[in-house]
Order: structure tokens, then sequence, then C-alpha cells
């Protein structure tokens, strides 16, 4: 109960302050992430010693100031770092603002050392000039970015097996979800499958906020830890406390969504809108979450929330962060790489935990990326081989195919087409919009309606959540309709409707050139007075064919169309664009998921308990879970070695043997496609089983990745600023990076790549098979090793252009084992010049 009431006090605190800074500071205060010179947490071992812990205290005088982060405490007790470094903020902040007016939001402290303030402008650039400080950014928005897929990634024949089957996979592994919260109360998260032997790893120091909304309970050994982080958003006058709610709990139903992808439990019913649609798993239904609320429906969410729940999350030890979140805009400076989000999540590959990221649904247009760091791991969207298809068989024999989770209608019986629009009551305007799209079933003539298909437009306004299907299948309950047809009002491109959850037969028309057959058709069809045009007769008859049993027939995977591309988008010049992105794509669209019992992301799934949501966000967390099954097997493994193990297993073949496809378009998608490169897939899409047992691994630590920002031009400072260690003399350049593929942006005549094997399988022996980029000639030394289980092997590259050429080409490399193992890498050359 004190939780509650701290985290209640809390909120009360935040909202005044909100209150009393909007009437007394300037209109220009912004919040601003500050980072000081001192190592945080996390580097603590690297020259902590030269630190002196004597801290000053905050003066009782400093009226002015709030300390939110600050919590009473034993001055008895030796000062822990921690409080060190939370004094030291504290002492700046009060010696360069005294007297002035200031909000602290949040401290930092393990992955980075800093804090959040809202202030002036005036105020940033007086911080901005003390030693002690050494980066403010201002604060930026982010946003929010399964039957069937563990089947179509082999696990249940597969992964699992190996791990022990469903009832242990992922055990003994944390899952830390940065989203916008959970609901606790969902059977995706309950652990009777978890016998005593499972218990909650001694290691995870996390807790369970607890809230009127959350209350005490609410987690168990599934769902270990729970909390909320909305500062940023509060001081900024825009949280709803009623909508949003300062609790872990969530309100949207993203968050219980990817949780349940990356761990949700296996075997849970997914009755939605009271059609059974088969059993629900996670991807290591064994694993335990913990959720940290940043996002939140009716904003959003800012970087300053996100990083204190990165840093929470790294100080309570998960083994994995997964964040289906994105920025709404690119950081801004030298490089994408320097912003407090991803230099945090930097920090957390230093601890240990492996970082998957959604790619983005900015797609399908080139360098469409925010974030090309390479110590996080990027996953783009795929599809996978299920669908839910109904179709509109016409009296005049033509069938269109629709969307919908819903029955069809009785046998091959033909019912009469009826437009909402054509059925008015005599004091009903014939242009009402909430008419026409079935909203209001008041106006409608229930003797002409029933036993008959109600026809209603499916315009911009379902899209907006403005307009309803549950409404519209109320209205046609109402008046009797035997089931409803939705034709596509034109204004709505570049939405892709998903399969809608219907009670009734029911149908959507997704292509509006569908829509304009079905509308010909239906008004061609009607019988009208010859005085005075009204209709004497509907003609037009259809039946629906159900679309609740899904079809595996799909040619999958293929690149989702919304998924962000490469390359680097700061790659106009070519420099520091020598990063693959997205690493990997993994099942996106229309993905069956845990559903919030009180979400409001998707209006068609309120109220239910699953709901099948697409995008990026969808992806992550399934590489999330499958990371949680690799680190299981290999407790050892850093970051770096799970992403290459995911990524030299990929598969760039769909299921049929042939090239994996991308799609280009939005509007008739699969007819605008063509093959994949690695700026559309990265290594290729995930093989879950492959990679428990990758053969050889590609491994990079901390120390190549901060060469790597050190190589930079003109980055030095700003690395300074980040971590607070000095750029040396051995930076490298982003081909230089021991990753599992190799991009060139410039290859300017020659450049030599070495990249080191390690072999964490038996003694084998490898020969190596390449394919160059066009206009690319390429030697390999060795073309061939003995390697010896637990050793090294070092490769050379060199590329040599062979025509100038700015095009970029692919090609791969792949060492093939004696004992079986294939670990293929990609090659990515943007521009060649010769002399």
């Amino acid at each position: 109960m004190g939780v509650y009431w701290r985290a209640h006090f809390l909120l009360s605190v935040l909202l005044f302050v909100a209150f009393w800074w909007e009437g007394l500071c300037d209109e220009n205060a912004a919040v601003y992430i500050v980072t000081m010179k001192q190592p945080p947490a996390v580097h603590q071992n690297k020259g902590l010693e030269s630190w002196d812990f004597k801290a000053s205290t905050t003066s009782k005088k400093d009226s002015t100031v709030l300390d939110l982060t600050k919590k009473p405490r034993n001055n008895t007790k030796p000062l822990s770092y921690k409080s060190y470094l939370t004094r030291l903020q504290n002492t700046v902040l009060r010696r360069t603002l005294r007297g002035e007016r200031y909000i602290k939001l949040y401290s930092y402290h393990y992955l980075i050392n800093g804090f959040a303030v809202m202030i002036t402008p005036q105020q940033a650039e007086k911080l901005s000039r003390r030693k002690e400080i050494t980066n403010i950014t201002p604060d930026f928005s982010v946003r929010t970015a399964t039957t069937h897929t563990p089947e179509f990634l082999g696990l249940p024949q597969g992964a699992w097996v190996r791990d022990g089957g469903p009832q242990s996979a992922g055990e003994g592994v944390v899952i830390g979800l940065i989203d916008t919260g959970i609901d606790p109360a969902h059977p995706s998260f309950v652990d009777e499958f978890f016998t005593s032997k499972f218990s909650i790893p001694a290691r995870f120091s996390g807790i369970c906020e607890v809230t009127r909304d959350f209350p005490s309970g609410s987690c168990n050994r599934k769902l270990v830890g729970a909390r909320h982080f909305a500062a940023s958003a509060i001081t900024r006058g825009i949280f709803n406390a009623s909508q949003d709610r300062a609790s872990p709990i969530d309100c949207d139903g993203h968050g219980t969504h990817t949780a349940s992808i990356a761990a949700g439990s296996n075997g849970i019913p997914v009755i939605v809108a009271g059609h059974n649609f088969g059993n629900a798993s996670g991807m290591a239904p064994h694993a335990h979450i913990a959720v940290y609320k940043a996002l939140y429906k009716s904003f959003g969410g800012f970087a300053a929330d996100v990083v204190a729940a990165i840093d929470q999350a790294a100080e309570d030890s998960v083994d994995i962060i997964s964040l289906s979140i994105t920025p709404n805009r690119r950081p801004p400076g030298i490089a994408t790489f320097f912003n407090p989000i991803d230099m945090a999540l930097l920090s957390a590959v230093e601890a240990g935990i492996f970082v998957v990221q959604a790619a983005g649904n900015t797609g399908p247009a080139p360098k469409s990326m925010s974030s090309f760091s390479p110590w996080i791991f990027t996953v783009g969207a795929s599809s996978h081989d299920r669908s839910y298809s109904n179709s509109l068989v016409l009296g005049n024999d033509l069938t269109i195919t629709g969307v919908g989770l819903a029955p069809g209608t009785t046998g091959d019986d033909m019912y009469t087409l009826v437009a909402a629009t054509h059925a008015l009551k005599n004091d009903t305007k014939a242009n009402d919009m909430y008419v026409g799209e079935c909203q209001d079933p008041t106006h409608l003539d229930p003797g002409l309606i029933k036993g008959n298909l109600l026809v209603c437009s499916y315009s911009v306004r379902f899209v907006l959540g403005l307009s309803s299907v549950k409404q519209a299948l109320e209205t046609a309950q109402n008046v009797s309709a035997v089931g409803v047809v939705f034709y596509l009002d034109p204004f709505v491109i570049g939405f892709q409707l998903n399969p809608t959850p219907m009670r009734m037969a029911g149908l959507i028309i997704p292509s509006a050139d569908d829509s304009k057959t079905f509308l010909s058709y239906y008004n061609s069809s009607l019988v009208r007075d010859d005085t005075s045009s009204r209709i004497v007769q509907f003609g037009a008859v259809a039946r629906i064919v159900g679309g609740l049993n899904p079809n595996f027939s799909n040619i999958a995977p293929k690149v989702m169309y919304y998924s962000a591309r490469g390359p680097d988008p700061e790659d106009t010049s070519l420099a520091n664009a020598d990063i693959l992105k997205p690493n990997v794509i993994a099942p996106g669209n229309s993905i069956w998921g845990a559903w919030s019992s009180l979400g409001l992301d998707s209006a068609e799934f309120q109220g239910e308990s699953f709901a099948m949501i697409s995008g990026t966000s969808m992806a992550a967390p399934h590489v999330a879970g499958l990371a949680a099954l690799i680190k299981q097997k290999y407790p050892g493994f850093s970051p770096s070695a799970i992403g290459s193990a995911l990524s030299t297993t990929a598969s760039v073949y769909d299921k049929h043997g042939n090239p994996i496809y991308v799609q280009h378009s939005y509007a008739n998608s699969d007819a605008n496609e063509s093959p994949a490169t690695p700026f559309d897939m990265g290594s290729g899409f995930v093989n879950a089983t492959a990679a428990l047992d990758p053969g050889l691994i590609f491994d990079s630590s901390y120390d190549d990745f901060f060469s790597f920002l050190c190589g930079i031009n003109g980055s030095a400072p700003v690395v300074l600023n980040y971590t607070g260690s000095t750029c040396g003399p051995s930076a490298i350049n982003g081909t230089d990076l021991n990753l599992p593929s190799i991009t060139i942006a410039m290859l300017n005549q020659t450049r030599v790549v070495r990249r080191t094997l390690t072999n964490i399988g038996t003694n084998e022996s490898y020969v190596i098979g390449f394919s160059t980029p066009y206009g690319v000639s390429l030697s390999v030394s060795p073309d061939q090793f003995f390697i010896a289980s637990g050793q090294k092997q070092s490769i050379t590259f060199i590329f040599n252009a062979t025509l100038n050429s700015t095009s970029a080409s692919f090609g791969k490399v792949g060492f093939y084992g004696d004992k079986g193992h294939m670990v293929i890498i990609p090659i990515s050359v943007i521009s060649k010049i010769i002399y």
C-alpha cells in the first residue's frame, strides 16, 4: 500500500508543479536531458576510485527547487554511488540556478549520469557553461512503432524441443518491455504453469508498482516487475490522468500485445467476437516479463521518460530490452547514434543486455530508418503464410475479396443488397454521413432492410476512430439485417485494412477499384420509378463466404511495405553509413496477441481479450522472445553474440525456396514487389532453430563500439560528453566493426576488411564461398580453415572497385562447415570509385 500512496503522491505533485510552472514561468520552458562528466554506475569500475564521494546536501533555503526523485534516507548509512550522483546533480542545479524556478523530473545514474529537467533556454545556456555538464539535449517525442507465428517459425518442432518444450522455453530469462504497460489480469500472463522449480531469478531486483488500478498481487512469477514513467508528459500538461493512468496498467493495448508476443504463456485460447481462432503463445512462453510503461495512448511518449525506463530496466538486471518504439523525428547532431536513448542503450549493452528495437513503420521509402546504432538489434516486419479472407459473391457471378473475421451467410442463398442511404425514414437526409456509415439505426427503415444485406460506407472516419465497425454491426442487428457489406470510400487511401472481428456475416471491401465494381453492380441493379426516380426494387443480390478459417497458402515471408528501410539516411556524403539496418526481419503483419481490457488503440478490438495488429512493433518482440531462447541455452553470450546467432542463420528464401520479396506500396502490394535486398531485410528472416546452433559467431564489445563512435569525424567531444571517456588512438570505422555483415558506403578503389569468428560448436572444418556485388571484385583469405571448439579465426576480405557507380549492389559470404553449419553474412556496397 505504501508504494501506491507514493505513486499517488508523486502524480499529485507532478500535476501541481505543472500548473505552478505554467502559471509562473517563461512560456519557452521545455524539458532537457542533461548529462554529466562522472561515469554512470555501469561504468563505475572504470576509474571510480578517482571520484570524491563527498557530496553536499541541498540547502533548505532553495525553496524554489523541487527534486521529484529525492527520497528520505538514513544519513548514517554509507553514501551509495547512486546517491552520490544524485546529490552532485542537485548541487549543480542549485548552484547554477540559485533562486530560479526549475523542475527536476528524473535522476539518471545507472546507464548515463544525468537528469531530466524543465527549464528555459536561458537556464539551459547557464547549465551548458558548467564544467560538470557535458551535454544538454532537448527532450523529443517517440511513438509506438500469435496463434500461428510460433508454428511458422518452427518452434514446436525445433527450438522449443531443444529447450525442453514450451513449458520450459525461456526459463530463467527476464525480458524488459518498454511500452504502454500491461494488463496483469490477462490469462497470457498467469503463472500457473510455473512450478516451484521455476522461481524469479535472484539477480532481478525490479518491483511491482502498486496503484489503485494496478493492485497488490498483479505481479507473479511470470510478470515479475511493472513500473510507469510519465514525468516529462505530466510537466508538459498533456497527461490525461483518466485515460493514460499514472500506473503500469495498459490503457492502449499495444504493450499487452507486444509482451504476449515475446513471452506470453503457451496454449491460451484466442476467443474474439465469440469465435475461436486457436491457441496463442509467446516465443519464449516460460520467460519472465518486466514492464516499464513510458508510452501512452493520448500522446505517445518522450525521450526523458523512455531513458528513465531504460535506466531502471538495466538497474533491475533484465536480460533483454525490447522497444517497439521509434523517434518521431531523427535526433539532431553529427550522427544519428548520438542521442540519449541510443547512448543509454549502449551502456545497457555494456551491462550485458541484448537490446531489440522495431525498425519503424516509415517504409517503403529508402533511407527511412531512424536508428542505425550497431549495438541495437533492429527488426523489420514481414508477412507470414496465414491469412483470413472472406469474399462477396455477386449476382452477376463476380467474386470480390474482402477482409473480416466474420462468418458467412447461410449456404448458397443469395440475399438482397440494400444501401443504408436508400433505406431512410422520411425525415432523414440522404447525405448524413453517419447514416451512410450505418452508425445510427434510428433513421433507417427496418422494413426495407430486414432479412437483407446492409450496405455501408467505410470512410476515413473509421480510420480515425470516429466511426466503428462495431457500431455498424449493432445498427445491422437493430434493423434485422442478415449481414453487412462495407465498401471503401475513395478517400481512404494509404491505410492497411486488417481483418476486423464481426459477430454476424460481414465483409469490408479493402480495394477502391473493387468497391467501384461493387457499387456499379449495385446501382445498375436498382429499379426506379420513371417519374419520381424513387427506388421501387433492389435488384442486386450477393452472398458472403465467411472468413473465420485461416488460409496458409500465402507466399511468405515478404517484407511489408511499411517496414522501414536502409541505408543510413545520413549517407548523402556517404559518411557513417557502413552499418547494415535492419538486422533481420520477423513476423509483423496480422499478428494475434493479447489485448488489454482497457485497450483503446484499436477500436474494432475494444473489449476483446486478443487483437490482430500489424507493424514492426509486432516484429521486435518476436525477436526478443527468440533471443531469450538463445540466452537460456548460452547464458554467457554477449549481446553481440546473440545478435550474430540470429543474423548468420537467417534465411533469404521464402517457404517455397524462392528469394524473399519486398513490397513497394500499399496499393496492389503483391503486384508491386521485387527481390529484397539487405537494405530491406538485413540478413534475412529469422530462423529460431538454427540460431540455437549457429556454429560460428561474430562478437563485438562495448570497447569496439566506443572506438567506432570515436572514428566519426568531429565526435570526440560528444563521445566524452556521453560516456565520460576520452577517445584514444584506436578509432575505427563502421566497416571495421566485427559485425555479421559487411557494408561499405564508399569503396574508393580498394578496401581491406577483417572479421574474427569464434567457434561455439565442436571442432569443424569450413570452406568459404561468396558472391560479389556488381562492380566489385573480392578475394578472401583464408578460403578454408579448421577451427577447434572455443577458438578464433581471422578472415581478411579485399574489395576492389571495377567500375564507377553510385548504385548499391549486394553479395554474400558463406562459411560452410563439414558438420552441417552454414554461416551467411550479407555484403552491401553503395558507391564504387576507380581511377
